[in-house]
Formats: C-alpha cells, sequence, structure tokens
C-alpha cells in the first residue's frame, strides 16, 4: 500500500472521528439545555404553587395554554409539566444549569467511569455512594441523559444515588427505554459485582475492580423457554439462539466468540462451552454452563480452561482470561473454599429461570415456523 494512500485513510480517519465528536457535542448541549429548561420551569411551577397556594389545577389549564400559545412547540403536556415540576423536586439541591459543552462533554467516559475508585474496596457499595460524593458531578452526569430516561428513574427508582448509578449504566451500556426498565425489574444493581470470585488475589488491583462490577449474581435468564428437565446443552443453545438479550444481561462489553470452542491441548481436543472477549477489560472470558448445585470440581476444570487459553489463544497486551462459572444453585462456603489456591481469576454465579414449562406440555407446543404456515394457509 503505497505512502499516499495511508495518508488519505488516516485523513479520512480524522474527519470520521471530528463528525462524531461534533455530533457528541451537539446533542449534548441540546439535552443539556432542554433539561434545564424543563427544571425551571418545574421550578417556577413549584414556587408559584407554594407561594400562591394553588393546587394541582394549574398544571392542566397551563398545559392547554401553552398550547394554544406555542402551538408549534411540543413536549407540554399535562402529563409532561408534572414530571418537569417532579424533576426539579427531585434535584432542586443540585444546581441545574446550562454548563459551555466542552466543560459537559470533558471526556465522554470520565463521569460514567466515577464510581469506579469508589467501589474497588468495597463492591457491595454499588449504588450506595454519598449524595454529596455524586453531587460533585451533578449536571454533568444528569446532562447526558435523556428526557425519556429521567422519566422512568424519576418513577421507579426512589433512592437518589442508586438512581444515579443507573445513570452512568445507561451512558456507559447503551441501554434503551425498554432496557433499562427491564433492567430496574431486575433490580440489577443488587446483582452487579455480588458473584463470588477470587480476583483480589489473582488480578492487579485496577483490572480486578472492573471485573467485579463486570459480574453479576444471578444472571436472570428469563427470556428463554426451557422444560423442567433440560440439559446443559439445551440451555447452550438457547442462549445462542437468544444471544442479543443473552448479551445485554451479561452487559455492555461482550463480544462473543464462539459455541464449544475447540482448542488442542496436548494432541487432545478441548471444548469451552462458550467463549468471549471483552473489549474493555481486554481479556477472553470463558463461561462454563452447570445445571444444579456448584460442586468444587467445576473450579479446577476451569482453572484448566483458563490456562488453556491464556497460552494458545491469550495476545501479550491481553489480560489474564476470566473463567465465569454459571450453576442453578451454589453455597458460599464451597464456592470460597473451591477458589482458594486457585491461580486463574475465577467468578462463581448462580442463573435464574423464570420461563419453565411443564415436560409434557413444551412439546406440544407449535414450534414459530408450524404458526407461521397456519397463518399463510389461512391467508394471512
Amino acid at each position: 500500500m503505497s505512502n499516499e494512500i495511508l495518508l488519505y485513510k488516516d485523513l479520512l480517519g480524522d474527519i470520521k472521528t471530528r463528525v462524531r465528536q461534533g455530533q457528541i457535542k451537539a446533542y449534548i448541549s441540546v439535552n443539556a439545555e432542554m433539561l434545564a429548561t424543563y427544571w425551571d420551569i418545574g421550578k417556577m411551577i413549584h414556587h408559584r404553587q407554594q407561594q400562591e397556594g394553588w393546587g394541582k389545577g394549574v398544571i392542566p389549564k397551563l398545559a392547554m395554554d401553552l398550547k394554544n400559545e406555542l402551538a408549534d412547540v411540543k413536549g407540554f403536556s399535562e402529563r409532561n409539566l408534572k414530571t418537569m415540576v417532579q424533576f426539579f423536586q427531585e434535584y432542586q439541591t443540585l444546581t441545574i444549569r446550562q454548563l459551555p459543552v466542552a466543560q459537559l462533554e470533558n471526556d465522554t467516559n470520565a463521569i460514567t467511569k466515577l464510581p469506579i475508585a469508589k467501589l474497588e474496596t468495597d463492591s457491595n457499595a454499588i449504588g450506595k455512594l454519598p449524595v454529596a460524593q455524586l453531587e460533585n458531578a451533578d449536571f454533568q452526569l444528569i446532562a447526558k441523559v435523556s428526557w425519556s430516561h429521567h422519566i422512568i428513574l424519576i418513577q421507579k427508582i426512589k433512592d437518589l444515588p442508586t438512581r444515579f448509578w443507573y445513570m452512568q449504566q445507561i451512558l456507559e451500556q447503551g441501554w434503551s427505554r425498554d432496557t433499562l426498565i427491564a433492567q430496574i425489574k431486575s433490580k440489577v444493581h443488587e446483582r452487579q459485582g455480588a458473584l463470588t470470585h477470587n480476583f483480589d488475589v489473582t488480578l492487579p488491583d485496577v483490572h480486578s475492580a472492573w471485573a467485579k462490577q463486570v459480574f453479576k449474581d444471578p444472571y436472570q435468564f428469563d427470556f428463554l423457554t426451557l422444560a423442567t428437565e433440560f440439559s446443559e446443552r439445551e440451555l447452550e443453545l438457547e442462549l445462542i439462539k437468544h444471544v442479543e438479550k443473552f448479551l445485554i444481561e451479561l452487559g455492555a462489553g461482550f463480544a462473543f466468540v464462539g459455541r464449544q470452542y475447540k482448542m488442542e491441548v496436548s494432541d487432545r481436543d478441548v471444548s469451552l462451552d462458550l467463549l468471549f472477549y471483552h473489549l474493555k477489560m481486554r481479556c477472553y472470558v470463558v463461561i462454563d454452563l452447570k445445571k444444579g448445585e456448584f460442586i468444587p470440581e467445576y473450579a479446577g476444570k476451569m482453572n484448566f480452561y483458563c490456562s488453556a487459553v491464556d497460552d494458545l489463544l491469550k495476545h501479550p497486551t491481553d489480560q489474564p482470561t476470566i473463567g465465569l462459572i454459571l450453576c442453578q444453585g451454589k453455597d458460599k462456603v464451597f464456592a470460597e473454599y473451591s477458589l482458594r489456591g486457585m491461580q486463574k481469576p475465577i467468578g462463581i454465579s448462580e442463573y435464574e429461570l423464570t420461563r419453565i414449562l411443564p415436560d409434557n406440555l413444551k412439546g406440544s407446543l407449535p414450534s414459530i415456523e408450524e404458526i407461521e404456515n397456519n397463518l399463510n394457509d389461512l391467508g394471512l
């Protein structure tokens, strides 16, 4: 490839980066201004209600008059005005203002990484940081979250530090509204970092802190439909069939590498149930699916898998491979003892299946293909 072509590719890459930066700045600026406006409106209505003794009846009247006098402006329905008042009431102790775009942007990822240093010494502290610590980020964090996400957070999360934690996840993992609702329903903030592990003694401090926040316990596979009696292979196939939902439950950063991934160790074939690569931690993640309760032998087998991946697949710049054993249940003491002395970083979590069908019913249900064929036969 000629030097001229390389120079051109560099120019193209620089332009694409600059366009993306401009898009980020524009979004942040518009979103921040809109939220500051909504906060101010909520403040005006709240104070007038307090000063004049006006009840909730003033809001429907305002909504109607604003619709008549600002016909070309959307977003001022009765419901939205009520939410603006609530938005102000929730954050009236913070300083909601329009900050310079450069200050708001100032490393888009910096705010999303705020809790890591605080959580390095206590993985259970997630979602429980003191409000005073969170206020340091106040509007720089709030301004990056969309209004539709704020509505969900205000309605469903009453604890302010926990709400801030969800804001950080929205930004870091790109959750849609539907995903946010599902994650709140599953209480993901209580499950994050709760697994049994040996990361503290097998990983560098910074990498250990990341790992403890990446993995959960338990994992919820409520998007699967399995019979009461299922095999590990059936579970594995179902997860891959719903790989998009599986990746959402695993969290941002997981890239799927393969199922029953084969490696050759000393002229023998070794198969890994599921192999992933985590783009942020820069390491391979081996997942071993087990039906029933955890037993100590699983840890030794995972230690072997991680050693093989480190020797055969890991790039010199990659971090150590992490193993995750997923079982239907575990005795915490058994799990902790099983990891003592293990040289490879391993986590042990449970998984929950909420859509279990009786064995005699599952086989009688029509498949998607059969339903579609029947509809086609009926001309629908």
